[in-house]
């Protein structure tokens, strides 16, 4: 049998909702090349169709606010309104060994028999920014799949990694008591991205001052008219305490996004800047073996010898 019709029946059958054809295409997709390759390129082919239905939730946020177990709660919460829901949780990769992990699976482990649920936990692989490179492939299998819900989990994250609100269409920011002091709220990076603020462990003393912390950040923001407010939930996680407000809130700014038509520029920016990866990822891929070659040498020793500048230098290569 070819490829193709390989391909093809694993689409149809994760579409009839076999979770053994949904696992076999995230695992295509994550065994390709960084450049693409037939099978990844025949996998996206086959899913265009059907994607572009599931309503895409991120949640990130500093390690140790509870994101597994807020994720865990989150899914409950939303299968108890009948919606399918695909989780991908995203793990660090060891910079020694070079494995994960994936513990995220682990914490996750009371819908393991539910078929409305599928949980993909991915190893980061280096890959910066807080996700895996193959984590919009991923999202777009679930999509064509027909889940109604997809969660990303991200890896513990810093100020600056803020991959997850390009990818995601609401994105969700946990913090807790006990993380950081006030100032930490009013830093440029991951806490100017939220569509929605958690402060979970909300059980714990200082739950109600990083809540103020995050309204004097929010009110600090130059927002125009019509524009949304990210309300700001208290959660317990453990318990479930909160995530009905959560759920209440993600169908709150969906609906806003409709309305707005942010959802289409949303989706349409995430898209072009999906293309614009790829077709970077061509050129570098084409222009791998420029480093070997003895012009690149000749213009090296050129510029170090002050004859020439390097973007000139550059121009020269190009043209070559």
């Amino acid at each position: 049998m070819r490829r193709t019709d390989r391909v093809s029946d694993l689409v149809t059958a994760a579409r009839d909702g076999s979770p053994r054809a949904v696992a076999r295409l995230i695992t295509l997709v994550e065994e390709a090349p960084a450049t693409g390759g037939e099978a990844l390129r025949e996998v996206m082919a086959a899913l265009a169709p059907y994607a572009g239905h599931a309503t895409v939730v991120g949640i990130t946020g500093s390690p140790g606010v509870g994101k597994s177990t807020t994720t865990n709660a989150l899914v409950t919460e939303l299968r108890s309104g009948g919606r399918r829901v695909g989780v991908l949780a995203v793990d660090p990769s060891s910079p020694f060994s070079g494995g994960a992990l994936l513990g995220d699976r682990v914490r996750m482990s009371d819908h393991a028999t539910d078929s409305g649920v599928f949980i993909r936990s991915m190893a980061s692989r280096g890959h910066l920014g807080g996700l895996a490179w193959t984590t919009p492939q991923a999202l777009r299998v679930l999509d064509a799949a027909g889940f109604d819900v997809i969660l990303i989990e991200t890896v513990g994250v810093g100020q600056s990694e803020v991959e997850i609100a390009a990818l995601a269409d609401t994105t969700v920011v946990l913090l807790a008591p006990g993380m950081g002091d006030g100032i930490q709220a009013a830093k440029a990076g991951i806490l100017e991205i939220g569509d929605l603020y958690v402060v979970n462990k909300a059980d714990r003393d200082g739950a109600d001052a990083v809540r103020r912390d995050l309204r004097g950040m929010l009110a600090l923001a130059d927002r125009r008219e019509g524009a949304w407010r990210p309300p700001i939930v208290k959660t317990v996680a453990q318990s479930g305490t909160g995530l009905a407000d959560v759920v209440a809130a993600l169908d709150q700014h969906h609906d806003w996004l409709v309305a707005t038509g942010e959802l289409h520029r949303r989706r349409t920016r995430r898209a072009r800047e999906e293309i614009e990866a790829i077709a970077l990822d061509a050129l570098r891929a084409r222009w791998g073996e420029v480093g070997t070659s003895e012009q690149l040498d000749e213009l090296a020793a050129a510029v170090a010898a002050g004859e020439s500048d390097p973007y000139a230098a550059a121009d020269r290569l190009l043209g070559s």
